[in-house]
């Protein structure tokens, strides 16, 4: 029959050649353990999913409470279904009023899909402006928007009429016209190396958006649900966009994806044609369950204060000089490296060492931490001790 590993292997898909291959046992609060019992500190937490660690009581309670009742039952948006209604509400209250109505998705690529197809469907236009070093999926439409040749050319033809700015660059927003359905933005950059907006950046494109009458959908799948510190991220930059995308830490370790408009964009779906955009699992009962137990405790009382205070002990800590900079803003920290082979040398062997890190997509000298949301203080700092002690190593 062959090893589990072996299996692994054989039998399922792999992505990259060289996989981390951890054989998991089991995992709980911000500790991964493997087969032979080994635990790993995690600062990855499923990169950027599990908001609230492994296993959060609340969040298991939320899903074994309805496992009880059904599971699921119809495709979206047909039957009243409580866990997915309570769920957006808690968003729509938690959202400037015009972000009122939220459609419910399996992944943030999938919810991505359903922006890009709702702003062409309001303003009768095609053109879509991204950014350069863009991430937003992996799937045909997002993969448009993505700003790294190098990752799509082998799937070309892609979507047509998608245009690309330098994200902080005021001098491209030019680009930005008439012809223009949607700017689409991380509001931070996750895999071009967690690169947050300056100057005001985020307020001139919204600016230039209102001028010409397009959208503006800002991605939010990496730094929301309390990530930052807020429980979006453009909250710190004095913008509200058009529609807002949503996932990863939303569902507290299980897989969802969300847009959020006004209600006046979100009926344009429903006609003309009716259907818009269909989906048969999004808004599955267990998974909005989940979703809102996550979320009620990321709302809960100086959660995301203490989110703050954690980013403050890490940049204290990590203060090696072969660290050239600590970018990102709250619990979305990059460490950034002068030579990729730092990078590359501190997450092999933190793995020795018990501690999961892992890479950014496109910035090569970088290196992620972005632990759970309630890591303690003291696993922070023993983390970044196990940081420091291999750096020291590489230049001995």
């Amino acid at each position: 029959m062959g090893s589990l590993r072996e299996l692994f292997f054989k039998h399922q898909a792999q992505t990259t050649p060289y996989p981390l291959g951890i054989e998991v046992a089991k995992a709980k609060g911000s500790y991964i353990f493997d087969r032979k019992g080994k635990s790993y500190l995690d600062f990855v937490a499923g990169v950027s999913a599990c908001s609230l660690g492994h296993l959060h009581p609340k969040v298991v309670r939320a899903v074994r409470k309805q496992l009880r009742r059904y599971m699921h039952v119809m495709v979206y948006g047909e039957f009243v279904q409580e866990p997915s209604v309570l769920l957006t509400q808690l968003i729509a209250k938690n959202l400037p009023p015009q972000l009122s109505t939220t459609y419910l998705t399996n992944s943030g690529t999938e919810a991505i899909e359903g922006a890009l197809k709702l702003a062409k469907r309001s303003t009768g236009r095609f053109e879509i402006i991204a950014a350069q070093s863009a991430y937003h999926g992996s799937t045909h439409g997002a993969m448009s928007v993505m700003g790294f040749e190098e990752r799509k050319r082998a799937y070309r033809p892609l979507l047509p009429g998608v245009s690309f700015i330098k994200f902080n660059d005021e001098s491209d927003l030019n680009k930005i016209t008439s012809l223009t359905a949607a700017v689409i933005l991380e509001t931070i950059q996750g895999g071009a190396g967690f690169i947050c907006p300056q100057k005001d950046y985020l307020k001139k494109v919204r600016a230039r958006c209102n001028q010409v009458g397009c959208l503006l959908i800002l991605d939010e799948i990496q730094p929301a649900i309390g990530r930052t510190g807020t429980l979006f991220a453009f909250e710190h930059y004095g913008i509200i966009p058009d529609i807002v995308v949503m996932g990863k830490g939303l569902g507290g370790g299980l897989p969802v994806g969300a847009f959020t408009a006004s209600s006046s964009l979100m009926h344009l779906l429903q006609h003309t044609p009716k259907l818009g955009h269909i989906t048969t699992f999004g808004g599955n009962p267990i998974i909005a369950s989940a979703c809102y137990a996550t979320l009620q405790t990321i709302l809960s009382k100086n959660f995301m204060v203490k989110v703050i205070e954690k980013e403050n002990l890490f940049r204290s800590l990590l203060t090696h000089h072969l660290i050239e900079e600590v970018r990102g803003k709250g619990l979305m920290l990059a460490l950034i490296f002068k030579d990729k082979e730092y990078a590359n040398q501190l997450v092999t062997r933190a793995l020795d060492h018990g501690l999961l890190l892992f890479f950014l997509l496109f910035e090569q000298k970088a290196v992620r931490i972005t632990p759970p949301l309630n890591i303690s203080n003291r696993d922070i700092r023993k983390g970044c001790q196990i940081i420091n002690f291999i750096l020291d190593s590489l230049v001995d």
